[in-house]
């Protein structure tokens, strides 16, 4: 069955176009807010999908490397649109009283990839939703007191954006969760303070490398010295993988990358293989047995649903038989050193750094705003990037591991013809007039 979204290229006399009737929808139900931005990128409307390439509904193409890391393995995937479409027809959406085999068999492929001995998973939709599920397994525990990393992000959802590390995202739901405390990402020695603070009582969640914070890279040995430190304290530790999780950073887990195993691991975005959303915590025995002992003392309707379970069998099967986690390190190895140069030989008084892990990439600029214009001609150039919500001055590229020789050539040519418009548009800008 082919799915197809039809949108009129052209309106009658008369008539608002396509664009225009979805940008008036957008600010009478939606967001006046997000109207206005799509405005800044032309008001492009985003109809249908396949691989590394998006098509809007003026006909235009292109090359996703935004999605902020859903699209390990593209869009619309044939081994998860085949395994999605098959349980669509047969049994989407399950009761939760009987036993439903597609979860069973959804854990077990999830736990096939993940570390050793986490072998307990509890699915959700989104990624917030699984931060949800880790801390309260921690507080389970008795781990009340949660420590988290300046510019962290965890999610949007009360106890997330507790441990989320942006005040302009938290302010205006204060009070959120007690006893919340920050330490600067790749700082031992504040971490080590704060566990001794309270011994026995604290959570820890981190990011492997910081996503939304703007790619920024821990130092060496730091996460595996932080998870040394959770167990001197007797602190639980949990990994938001959610974003880094699924081969995004060329290893299956960050945790696989620093060498440790935390008590949760908390997978999203790219584990419904880029067709739907679902999100899982994965834990071991020992830390799950709270959940094993009572099945209703974390719960949520659309838990585990067959249609999504699906998803995520098709996305582990195709990231192995592809070997999507091995490209991921190899593209990255090659596009990160290439981007650097582009970006450095046309404007390096406007960069801070360019880095990367894998498929997880960020130009950082000198400020926020100078990454905005960054954006915009990396999409006038056909080039779809984030930026990074917690770090403004990031513009972040987050491309799929199944990339051609052609596409990555695009991606080069367009960053080089970007960057060089970025420069020659601000050398045309009035003095004074510069951000």
């Amino acid at each position: 069955m082919t799915i197809t979204t039809k949108v009129p290229a052209h309106s009658a006399p008369g008539e608002s176009s396509a664009e225009e009737r979805t940008l008036r929808l957008y600010r009478s139900h939606l967001s006046k807010g997000r109207a206005t931005l799509a405005e800044l990128f032309g008001s492009h409307m985003e109809v249908a999908s396949s691989g590394a390439w998006l098509t809007t509904s003026d006909g235009e193409r292109f090359l996703n490397c935004g999605g902020y890391g859903v699209f390990i393995m593209g869009a619309r995937h044939p081994i998860v649109m085949e395994a999605v479409l098959d349980q669509l027809h047969r049994h989407p959406i399950a009761t939760r009283i009987l036993l439903e085999p597609t979860v069973a068999t959804a854990a077990e492929a999830i736990v096939s990839v993940t570390p050793e001995g986490m072998d307990r998973v509890h699915f959700a939709v989104s990624g917030a939703e699984a931060v949800e599920t880790g801390l309260k397994l921690a507080r389970a525990h008795g781990k009340r007191h949660i420590v988290a990393a300046d510019r962290g992000y965890h999610g949007k959802s009360l106890g997330a954006l507790s441990a989320s590390g942006k005040e302009v995202y938290r302010r205006p739901f204060e009070p959120l969760l007690p006893q919340v405390s920050r330490v600067p990402y790749g700082d031992v020695e504040a971490l080590e303070r704060e566990l001794a603070l309270r011994p026995g009582e604290a959570c820890f969640i981190v990011e492997p490398v910081q996503g939304e914070g703007g790619v920024v890279i821990p130092p060496p040995d730091y996460l595996r010295r932080a998870a040394g430190l959770c167990r001197d304290y007797d602190a639980f530790l949990i990994f938001d993988e959610v974003q880094t999780g699924m081969g995004r950073l060329g290893h299956w887990w960050g945790a696989d990358l620093a060498g440790v195993e935390p008590d949760v691991l908390l997978v999203g975005k790219a584990l419904g293989g880029g067709v739907l959303p679902v999100s899982a915590a994965v834990a071991s025995r020992r830390v799950f047995a709270p959940f094993d002992k009572d099945p209703y003392l974390h719960t949520g309707t659309f838990s585990g649903a067959p249609v999504l379970m699906a998803a995520v069998q098709g996305a582990v099967q195709a990231i192995k038989e592809e070997r999507l986690v091995t490209r991921a390190m190899d593209l990255g190895r090659r596009l990160l050193p290439e981007i650097e140069r582009v970006v450095l030989r046309n404007c390096a008084d406007l960069v801070v750094e360019v880095r990367g892990e894998g498929l997880l990439i960020g130009i950082e600029l000198i400020e926020g705003g100078i990454a905005g214009e960054l954006l915009i001609e990396l999409f006038n150039h056909g080039i779809v990037a984030n930026h990074s919500m917690n770090g403004s001055a990031v513009v972040r590229f987050t491309p799929p591991a199944i990339l051609t020789d052609s596409d990555v050539n695009f991606l080069l040519e367009s960053i080089d013809g970007a960057t060089r418009d970025l420069v020659d548009k601000r050398a045309r800008m009035p003095e004074g007039s510069l951000t």
